[in-house]
C-alpha cells in the first residue's frame, strides 16, 4: 500500500530499476547506492524509517549536513552534495511513480551552489616527462607507455581505452589514415585520429609487450590492455599506473583519471584548435562543456602577460 513502504525496500527497488530498466552502468549504480545509504543512515538517526514519513525539512537537513559536516563526517564538496541530493530526488520521484508514496518531499529542495571548477591540466613539459617515464625494456613499461600515449594523443577517457580489444586497433599500426573508434557515455560513438607517437607506442606494446605479458596466462583474452595475470586491465589499475608514472616523472601536481584528457583539450586550444573541433574529439554533447577549457587557456595567457609585459603590474 502507498505510504507504508520501508525505506530499504524502496531503495532496493529503485536500484534494480536503474540497472534493469534504465541500463545504468555498475559504476553509476554504485554511486547511487553509496549516496542513498548515507541518506538512509541520516534518516534513521532522525527516527525516520518509512519513505512516507520523510518531510521536506528532512531532505533539506540532509543536504545541509552533507555541506557542513560534523565531528564524525567531513563536509563534502558542493558537487558531491549536489550529486547526493540528485540521487535522493530520483529516489523520491521513483517512489511516487511506483506508487510507494503519494508525495515527493524533495521537489523544492535545491543543492548548494558551486563555483565553476577549472579542469586540471599538466604543462607540456610535464606531459613529456610523464610520457618518458615508463621503462620500455619491460612489458609493463611498454603497456604503460602505449596507454599514456593514447590517453594524451586521443583525449580518451581511461574507461574507454581499457574497454578496447586488440581487434579495435588492428588497423592503426598499419594504416596511417586509420582512426580509432571510441564509445563514450551512453555508448555514444566517436571517431578520433591517432598520431604517430601513439601508433608507435601501440605497435611496440602489441609486438613486444603484450605477448610477453600473456606468457603463462591461462586462456586468452581479446583485451588490448592486460595486467600481469593476463586479464583485462581495470580502470582502477590504469589510474594507479598514471599516478605511479607521474611520481616517477617527478610531477607533484594533482593527478586524476581525466588529467590527460584535460591536458589534451587544453593543449589543442592553446595550439589554435577550434573549440567545436575539440568538442567532437572529446565527445561532448554540448559545446558549452568544452568551452570551460577556454577559461583555462585565458588564465594561461594572463599569467604569461603578467610575467612578460613590462607594464603589466
Amino acid at each position: 500500500m502507498a505510504g507504508q513502504e520501508a525505506l530499504p525496500r524502496v531503495v532496493g527497488s529503485f536500484l534494480d530499476h536503474l540497472t534493469v530498466e534504465r541500463g545504468a552502468s555498475a559504476h553509476t549504480v554504485a554511486g547511487y547506492r553509496r549516496d542513498l545509504a548515507r541518506y538512509a543512515d541520516f534518516l534513521a538517526e532522525r527516527g525516520v524509517t518509512e519513505l512516507s514519513a520523510v518531510t521536506e525539512a528532512d531532505v533539506t537537513a540532509f543536504s545541509a549536513a552533507l555541506h557542513t559536516g560534523d565531528a564524525e563526517r567531513p563536509a563534502l564538496a558542493p558537487s558531491s552534495v549536489a550529486r547526493a541530493l540528485s540521487a535522493v530526488k530520483s529516489l523520491h520521484r521513483f517512489a511516487v511513480e511506483d506508487g510507494a508514496t503519494l508525495d515527493n518531499p524533495a521537489t523544492g529542495v535545491s543543492p548548494p551552489k558551486s563555483g565553476r571548477r577549472l579542469p586540471k591540466a599538466l604543462s607540456l613539459d610535464q606531459v613529456q616527462a610523464l610520457l618518458a617515464a615508463p621503462d620500455l625494456d619491460t612489458p609493463i613499461g611498454l603497456r604503460d607507455a602505449a596507454l599514456l600515449e593514447l590517453l594524451y594523443g586521443t583525449g580518451a577517457r581511461i574507461t574507454e581505452l581499457v574497454s578496447l580489444d586488440v581487434d579495435d586497433v588492428s588497423l592503426l599500426t598499419h594504416d596511417p589514415d586509420a582512426a580509432l573508434r571510441l564509445f563514450g557515455k551512453g555508448r555514444k560513438e566517436r571517431i578520433v585520429p591517432v598520431g604517430s607517437y601513439a601508433r608507435a607506442a601501440l605497435d611496440a606494446w602489441l609486438v613486444r609487450g603484450r605477448p610477453a605479458m600473456l606468457e603463462g596466462a591461462r586462456g586468452s583474452t581479446p583485451a588490448l590492455f592486460v595486467n600481469t595475470r593476463g586479464a583485462r586491465l581495470s580502470r582502477q589499475s590504469a589510474w594507479a599506473m598514471l599516478r605511479e608514472q607521474a611520481e616517477r616523472a617527478g610531477i607533484t601536481a594533482e593527478i586524476g583519471p581525466h588529467t590527460m584528457r584535460h591536458s589534451f583539450a587544453t593543449h589543442l586550444l592553446d595550439g589554435g584548435a577550434d573549440v567545436r573541433v575539440v568538442q567532437e574529439l572529446l565527445g561532448h554533447a554540448s559545446v558549452a562543456t568544452t568551452q570551460i577549457y577556454t577559461l583555462v587557456t585565458v588564465e594561461h595567457l594572463r599569467e604569461v602577460f603578467l610575467a612578460a609585459h613590462p607594464r603589466a603590474r
